[in-house]
């Protein structure tokens, strides 16, 4: 149901897709001037959510209401352009998320966001944003999320592409996704291992760990799937049966950072401390704490370059160029080969083997791995100073 104008008609445009009607100079969709690949492939699955198709209902020169997903939203500005560099406009954001609604909402739909606002564009300052403002309108999903110290607030829940769009008319250049569900907030149901290249790698550092990654999580019987993370690193996800809560998430990604340490020391570092880590990708375990965020899959980063967050196939991982993953051209690249983490939401994993890992580290002697600094001090945790400084007041 909508929240006003009732009484315009909906006029639907005769190709069935979007129509926003000639409202500024941004009228000419900037997205569709790509290149298309000619092999059609596989048809999306349907998406979580209904997607929905946005239809103008009202428009003037600095403002129009379409109706997407049976709700009325209202996008103010909508040819701002958000990325100067390319020309990008609020527009533009706005149906790049139509054209991949079906795996956006696969990835995020259900799930409580944290919002990442640019006002004045990918060049311009930005802040964070958990609280959902007293002005949102009624028909807005909501659930209560809680931080580390327990204050609560009511987030965004990215229940379908109405819900996404009204984040992008406040300037949402980022979705920070909860690896929980508003239904089920008691159990995180995503292990999402973060390969962060530290200076002195690259890219091409981040794909070697991608490769250890997945043999070791072969190895235990599991699957993970890859995407890019818009800059320079690469996520790999776990679609877990939900039976954890975030602690024991993060000890399964303790343990794989751990391990992955031992195997390869010189490609990848389980080292808290940055001081520590050297020129290695360091496997960041505390992606999983409880509480925490990690930037969505087939969301657009506030780049020049207005780069995706992209899954990928592991065949592709040779090859995947993160720039060239961006606004423009990953719209074709979902309608040629469909999304490639589709068969990871019908096949939840188990921790199992995982946390048994982790318990063998336990048995030997090794403590906690060391928490964010706004976390509580945790029971087994070491203490939380730096190495060097440790040294120091030891040497004193």
């Amino acid at each position: 149901m909508g929240t006003g104008g009732s009484g315009h008609s909906h006029a639907h445009h005769p190709g069935g897709g979007p129509d926003w009607g000639q409202t500024g100079p941004g009228a000419a969709d900037r997205i569709d001037r790509r290149e298309r690949r000619t092999e059609p492939g596989p048809a999306l699955p349907a998406p979580s959510v209904a997607r929905g198709t946005s239809v103008p209902v009202m428009s003037d020169a600095a403002a129009t209401t379409i109706d997407l997903a049976g709700r009325e939203v209202r996008v103010s500005s909508p040819d701002k352009v958000f990325f100067a560099e390319r020309g990008e406009t609020k527009r533009d954001l706005i149906r790049y998320y139509e054209a991949v609604a079906a795996p956006l909402l696969a990835a995020m739909g259900g799930r409580p966001v944290l919002l990442q606002r640019h006002p004045n564009g990918a060049d311009g300052s930005s802040f964070f944003q958990k609280r959902v403002p007293k002005s949102a309108p009624a028909w807005l999903t909501t659930t209560t999320v809680s931080t580390v110290n327990g204050t609560t607030s009511q987030a965004l829940v990215a229940a379908d592409l109405a819900h996404v769009a009204w984040a992008v008319n406040l300037g949402c250049l980022g979705f920070h996704v909860w690896a929980l569900t508003a239904a089920d907030p008691d159990h995180a149901d995503e292990l999402r291992l973060d390969l962060d290249p530290q200076p002195g790698t690259d890219f091409d550092t981040a794909r070697e760990a991608a490769r250890e990654l997945r043999g070791l999580l072969e190895e235990f019987g599991l699957v993970g799937y890859p995407k890019t993370t818009g800059k320079r690193g690469i996520h790999v996800y776990l679609r877990l049966v939900p039976e954890y809560d975030s602690y024991q998430v993060r000890q399964a990604a303790v343990a794989v950072a751990r391990e992955l340490e031992r195997r390869r020391p010189d490609l990848l570092t389980a080292a808290w401390w940055k001081e520590e880590r050297g020129e290695r990708i360091f496997v960041d375990y505390n992606q999983n704490a409880p509480h925490k965020t990690v930037f969505g899959a087939w969301c657009v980063r506030a780049r020049p370059g207005a780069q995706v967050s992209t899954p990928f196939a592991w065949d592709e991982l040779d090859d995947v160029d993160p720039d060239g993953l961006t606004i423009a051209s990953v719209p074709a690249r979902v309608a040629a080969d469909g999304d490639p983490w589709a068969p990871m939401y019908t096949r939840p994993q188990s921790l199992a083997p995982l946390l048994a890992l982790h318990e063998r580290d336990r048995e030997a002697g090794l403590h906690d791995a060391p928490w964010p600094p706004v976390y509580p001090k945790m029971p087994d945790e070491p203490p939380r100073v730096a190495p060097s400084r440790a040294r120091a007041e030891r040497d004193a």
